[in-house]
């Protein structure tokens, strides 16, 4: 069984600037994995992220030092012993999914034994902007039933009222992307409420958490960078009431799906995430939306510019890509 790798970096303009607490981007860069197996092809799709030591050079080094294993034959358990959990990974474990699945003449969803992917409510983001431009953002959007409000420390107030005000039937979360205090936590918890805010993720830095253990917000609230992997989620207990499954983070669909059991398990709600990719990292992601309680999978939308046939929204219910995009049958 002797396949063929290649990897490249792609990147795709955005629509409009992606603000967040950390930073701005214009473009989402990403790695691109393509195995070949006799007449069989997989595809898969990773977002190298800065915040966990990543970048598109340091990923495309990883991949390459996995080709030897992959195109040997590896299976997506062996490659998960050989790489790190991250972006490199999960664009390997993607491409094996979909090849595994067109060579067997079936589906990753079968193989898998979930449920196949079906439209789904999908939060529609927000990005950090003047409270106005944001609501007028929210406004184009009231009919959604999920927006994500992207925050910082400077005007949450205004931003979220701004949202509010402009959507007011939307179930709302709500994401400062770690760049909150205690002090912050403590003086919007009231806020917080009053607008029925459904979700706070990650609303402190990775690390300073143990604030939520002894008072943790009114409101639900989400671990995202604070979770990486299933050996962080002792450690969240009693912290967090929800965890953010990214695919980048976990490192692929095969752990994601493990740490969504996980998860279950210890009694968190879950949430299905993603970095701003393409509809080829959606995809294998839109398998775990099923059995979340927050799926936010809107990444390909900001793109200027995605794969034909695939992911669509249509008033924050997103549908999968067209049959045959990626999962075999």
């Amino acid at each position: 069984m002797f396949r063929t790798l290649i990897a490249r970096h792609d990147s795709y303009p955005l629509r409009a600037p992606f603000r967040i607490a950390r930073g701005s981007k214009t473009a989402a860069d990403v790695v691109t994995v393509t195995v070949t197996q006799g007449a069989h092809v997989g595809r898969g799709e990773g977002v190298p992220y800065a915040r966990y030591g990543e970048t598109s050079a340091d990923s495309l080094v990883a991949l390459a030092r996995a080709a030897p294993l992959v195109e040997g034959g590896a299976s997506r358990e062996e490659l998960a012993r050989a790489l790190p959990p991250g972006a490199a990974r999960n664009a390997l474990d993607a491409a094996l999914w979909d090849l595994e699945a067109r060579v067997a003449g079936s589906s990753v969803a079968a193989l898998a034994g979930v449920a196949t992917a079906a439209p789904v409510a999908s939060a529609i983001t927000i990005a950090i902007d003047e409270p106005a431009a944001m609501a007028a953002v929210a406004a184009r959007h009231a009919r959604a039933p999920l927006l994500k409000v992207k925050v910082d420390r400077a005007a949450p107030e205004a931003q979220i009222a701004a949202v509010r005000a402009a959507a007011p039937d939307a179930r709302l979360i709500v994401d400062p992307n770690e760049s909150w205090g205690a002090a912050d936590l403590a003086g919007l918890d009231a806020f917080l409420v009053a607008q029925r805010v459904d979700l706070l993720e990650q609303p402190l830095p990775a690390g300073e958490d143990e604030v939520l253990a002894a008072r943790r917000p009114s409101v639900p609230v989400c671990a995202d960078e604070s979770l990486h992997t299933i050996d962080d989620l002792d450690r969240l207990a009693g912290r967090y009431t929800h965890v953010n499954v990214k695919l980048d983070k976990a490192g692929g669909l095969t752990a994601a799906l493990a740490l969504a059991h996980a998860a279950e398990a210890r009694g968190f709600g879950l949430m299905v995430g993603c970095m701003v990719c393409s509809s080829l990292g959606i995809a294998p992601a839109l398998l775990l939306a099923g059995g979340a309680a927050f799926v936010d999978l809107d990444g390909p939308l900001w793109l200027a510019d995605d794969y034909p046939g695939g992911v669509s929204d249509r008033d924050g219910v997103l549908s999968p890509p067209v049959a045959g995009f990626w999962g075999g049958a």
